[in-house]
């Protein structure tokens, strides 16, 4: 099952029945991975169609080069010259992309066996680890944005409440509103009790003098390849 299902000389030799034959099975384990990757990830049809396309792609260029070492210098560096005209993707993101490249690097190959062997255990191992707690952390950090008029020293006049209410908290900007008479806080903090953010919210604004105050979730950058 695992064996070469092209001759040695690959290059020298590709039948259209071969090409055919590895071709669809990379279209179909990279939809595969594309429907991995889709699991409970936010993510954009571009990127997700790029890891559909990608393997078969690959394997075009494996099946192309391969017995010929002159050749394969030549793709290498091209390829070299090539990169993402994007922001950098996500550890997520990275790892899907050296999944589609193994898979098509085997089919490219011949070996459709391994490579859906491969599929199978590394995608089982990825639903696996996103449905369990495998890496989350165990404190939840949020974003807390409090204004206060100009006349504040911020420096340290929540201080106390910090020290009763959190774990941790960290000052992450402070920007003017407001034509300069306004400031307003930006921190991330690890509240000691969730179920007394109400509590700590209304000892803010009494001291904030009941000027806006926003506490949610650390927002997260979701880029595309």
């Amino acid at each position: 099952m695992l064996e070469n299902i092209l001759s040695t000389n690959l290059a020298s030799s590709i039948t259209l029945q071969g090409l055919l034959i590895c071709t669809l099975a990379s279209l179909v384990l990279g939809v595969g991975i594309a429907c991995i990757y889709m699991y409970r990830s936010i993510y954009t049809k571009n990127f997700v169609v790029t890891l559909a396309l990608l393997p078969a792609m690959v394997q075009l260029v494996i099946m192309l080069v391969n017995g010929n070492i002159g050749t394969g210098v030549a793709v290498m560096g091209a390829f070299s010259l090539v990169r993402f005209r994007s922001v950098p993707g996500s550890a997520r993101e990275i790892s899907s992309i050296f999944l589609a490249m193994a898979v098509g690097l085997a089919t490219g190959m011949g070996y459709l066996g391994i490579a859906v062997l491969f599929l199978v255990i590394i995608g089982s191992m990825t639903v696996l680890l996103t449905c369990t707690s495998f890496g989350e952390q165990k404190k939840t950090e949020k974003e807390l944005k409090i204004t206060i008029p100009e006349s504040l020293d911020y420096f340290d006049i929540f201080s106390d409440l910090f020290q009763k209410y959190t774990k941790s908290a960290e000052l992450v900007k402070v920007k003017t509103t407001n034509m300069g008479s306004l400031y307003q806080l930006q921190y991330h903090i690890v509240l000691a009790n969730q179920s007394r953010e109400k509590e700590f919210i209304d000892e803010i604004r009494c001291r904030n003098g009941n000027l806006n105050i926003t506490c949610g979730r650390v927002p997260t950058s979701k880029v595309e390849l």
